[in-house]
């Protein structure tokens, strides 16, 4: 054998052998929170420590888990990210102490990493993509690792960024790189990587390197994020169980997907069309029992009813989000109700609310799957908690596992550490929903044994002080408890 391929392959074995360290692995799952102590500098929700008493009550109502995420500018000196005040890590040892104290595992993430940020103002080099960056960041996770590496694994984990947008490859790379930093000081540490895509998209490439994956509890985020300001403020009505995914509507040009959405069984009513993200001139066509009922051509373009106009250089045409609502009056009971594009490209569809005769109202909300043929959809009355039924979605577990948690499932079939990083919803969705929809979460993680941590404690997303205004709270230590909620976590 060449000389030069046998220590290529010498090397490849002892790189291997790096990341086959007897990492720990929970015996028991984990069930917590995110703590807000270090999230953003010079935000209000973060006070730059950690308070002893919410791992007090964390223990008390009987959880075992806090996830600490982490904005670096809190530790550096006159915004040098070389520069690193090791005084500044006494909050983040406090913290580890309260841990071990009440017996709390404790995860340390970096939100704002040195090149890499889901936050604003975003960071101006890309650790996935400068080497630069990549270099500084291998700087403070080992700087970190060396600090705690006498704390136990049992005590002490790593979540080496939040929510990463990147490809596998660039990923892979960087996350390898800092894998090795932080093993090289305890091989004994677990060491967990988000998702891709906001943490929803599995990386089965980086198993191999015997680490955890961290996915979110988010979706739809019309329930998760309705009305949150940093995420858009989405203003889709939420509603649980979901009626599923649907594609976006296509024109005549592409004949194999240009299919109708189907609605059977509608009632005599106003029926309100939301559209979504449109394609290029074309027109909507509306029929009651094959019968048609209203057309409404739509122009995307700059000015009143649009929003992010963008001109397609490649196919000639504006796509544009449109703010405009269509109105059709649905004239007969027991209609079958079909929704088409009889020319153009294509468009989205947002939402479909009916408005009865003595103003029931019912919403019906889409996420989107492209290139897929539209199910059936069956109004079952505005009487009912889910006044729609999708064709092949039986209920919101059905939901969340076809679009979310699967893959996940499936690694933690295999035997790998899977956990959810965060999950929640804001304060403004109706309190009965919110429920609903985390139970359907809490059951999946708790039959796959999948562990889990809540945004937040204390705050908008929590059990604590949430200022929900459908809430009766009780008393507890000096904070508002929302006791409903806190009993459907420890249930599970």
């Amino acid at each position: 054998m060449n000389k030069n391929l046998l220590f290529l392959l010498l090397i490849s074995c002892l790189s291997l052998n790096t990341f086959a360290a007897d990492v720990y692995k929970p015996e028991k799952r984990w069930r917590g929170f995110n703590l807000m102590g270090m999230f953003i500098k010079g935000s209000s929700m973060s006070s730059g420590h950690y308070s002893e008493q919410d791992f007090k009550m964390i223990s008390e109502l009987g959880f075992n888990f806090v996830r600490l995420p982490m904005d670096y500018r809190f530790w550096i000196k006159d915004d040098n990210w070389e520069s690193i005040n090791k005084d500044a890590f006494k909050p983040i040892d406090e913290a580890i102490a309260f841990g071990r104290k009440y017996n709390i595992h404790v995860m340390l993430n970096f939100h704002r990493a040195p090149g890499y940020t889901v936050a604003k103002p975003h960071e101006k080099l890309n650790v996935f993509k400068d080497v630069e960056a990549l270099r500084v960041c291998i700087k403070h996770w080992g700087m970190i690792a060396e600090r705690y590496k006498d704390i136990p694994a049992e005590d002490l984990s790593f979540n080496l960024f939040n929510e990463p947008i990147a490809t596998p490859e660039e990923y892979e790379h960087v996350a390898a790189d800092l894998i090795k930093e932080i093993y090289s000081y305890n091989p004994r540490r677990l060491i967990v990587c988000d998702g891709l895509k906001w943490g929803r998209n599995i990386v089965p490439e980086l198993f191999k390197y015997n680490v955890g994956q961290a996915t979110r509890g988010y979706t739809p985020s019309s329930i998760s994020h309705y009305r949150a300001s940093w995420a858009g403020n989405p203003t889709a009505t939420p509603v649980w169980p979901i009626s599923g995914a649907i594609s976006p509507l296509y024109g005549p040009s592409k004949k194999e997907y240009s299919t109708p959405l189907v609605m059977e069984d509608v009632p005599a009513c106003k029926m309100i069309i939301e559209p979504g993200r449109v394609s290029g001139n074309l027109t909507f066509e509306i029929k009651a029992d094959d019968k048609v009922i209203a057309t409404f051509a739509l122009e995307p373009k700059k000015g009143e009813g649009w929003s992010n106009v963008d001109y397609k250089e490649q196919w000639k045409i504006y796509q544009a989000d449109c703010d405009k609502t269509l109105e059709v009056l649905i004239p007969e009971e027991k209609s079958t109700i079909s929704i088409s594009i009889i020319k153009g490209d294509w468009a989205g569809i947002d939402q479909i609310t009916l408005f009865g005769v003595d103003n029931q109202r019912a919403v019906l909300t889409f996420t989107y799957d492209w290139y897929k043929a539209n199910p059936l959809i069956t109004f079952r009355g505005f009487d009912t908690h889910s006044p729609f039924q999708t064709a092949g979605v039986k209920d919101g577990i059905s939901y969340l596992r076809e679009n979310v948690m699967a893959p996940w499932e499936k690694a933690a079939s295999d035997g790998h550490f899977v956990m959810v990083g965060e999950f929640g919803a804001y304060k403004y969705t109706p309190h009965d929903i919110v429920l609903d929809w985390m139970e359907d979460y809490l059951k999946i993680w708790n039959n796959a044994q999948i562990s889990w941590a809540m945004w937040n404690f204390r705050g908008s997303f929590g059990v604590l002080d949430s200022c929900r205004e459908d809430v009766t709270y009780e008393d507890f230590q000096g904070h508002k408890l929302d006791r409903k909620m806190l009993d459907l976590l420890q249930r599970y």
